[in-house]
């Protein structure tokens, strides 16, 4: 069961980080495309099926954010890189800001896979 879920959950990153930098081009060079309704819908069918396969990993390996510190640093990483993602998407008022939240929001999801794959908090550690 584990390496199946495992899958899921690194399709759905790969997913997800690919049309977070779709989104963001096109959101530079062809604002009407943001308005798809696929566009709309399929970024968060793709985030649940991401956070379903966390939990579920999770609970397999028997390990949880605010008990375990490398998982807890993978949520705080989460967080911050959804705030940059809105900043880069839709809330930067200037070019510059939205291209600091989406460089931002990259460096994060680095953050994220580099604690995933040593298991280790890099912060709090």
């Amino acid at each position: 069961m584990y390496p199946i879920v495992k899958h899921i959950h690194l399709t759905a990153i790969a997913i997800s980080v690919l049309l977070f930098i779709v989104r963001y081009y096109w959101s530079l060079r062809n604002p009407a495309k943001m308005q798809l309704k696929w566009v709309k819908v399929v970024p968060h069918v793709v985030d649940t099926i991401l956070l379903v396969s966390a939990l579920t990993l999770c609970f397999i390996i028997q390990q949880y954010p605010f008990v375990d510190a490398w998982l807890t640093e993978k949520v705080m990483g989460l967080v911050f890189y959804i705030v940059l993602g809105m900043v880069a998407l839709k809330n930067g008022r200037t070019p510059l800001m939205r291209w600091v939240g989406f460089f931002g929001a990259l460096a994060w999801i680095v953050f994220i896979a580099k604690v995933a794959v040593l298991k280790q908090p890099i912060l709090f550690g």
